[in-house]
């Protein structure tokens, strides 16, 4: 089992660079390029503690700006455990975040993120 605790320096600017768009398509109304750059900053964030959690509170909160029940309600177990199996290293890589994949499902990381995930280690 490997611990996970903070994300390589080189790693922070990609996945701050996906937050920010979201916030930048969330406030022109561009819903679904926001929720794509949410998805995007759990793949680079899912395997450190501090950043999955922030997205899974984020995606939380676009549920309920969308009025999306069924992602306030699948985001919630998601907040409470999404921490902690980073922080154990045991998560499903590539998984998206959303309540429309099952949690512990993984994924294919997109190439253009698994470069960016390659040249960050």
């Amino acid at each position: 089992m490997k611990f996970n605790w903070n994300m390589p320096a080189k790693l922070r600017p990609s996945y701050q660079q996906e937050l920010d768009a979201y916030y930048t398509h969330w406030d022109k109304g561009h819903v679904l390029q926001a929720w794509q750059h949410l998805e995007r900053a759990h793949i680079l964030g899912q395997p450190y503690p501090l950043a999955h959690t922030t997205v899974h509170w984020q995606m939380l909160l676009f549920g309920f700006k969308t009025r999306n029940s069924k992602e306030v309600i699948g985001q919630v177990p998601r907040l409470l455990v999404g921490g902690i199996k980073s922080w154990a290293g045991m998560i499903p890589l590539g998984n998206t975040g959303g309540a429309n994949v099952p949690a512990l499902k993984p994924l294919p990381i997109p190439e253009d993120l698994q470069q960016i995930i390659a040249a960050a280690h």
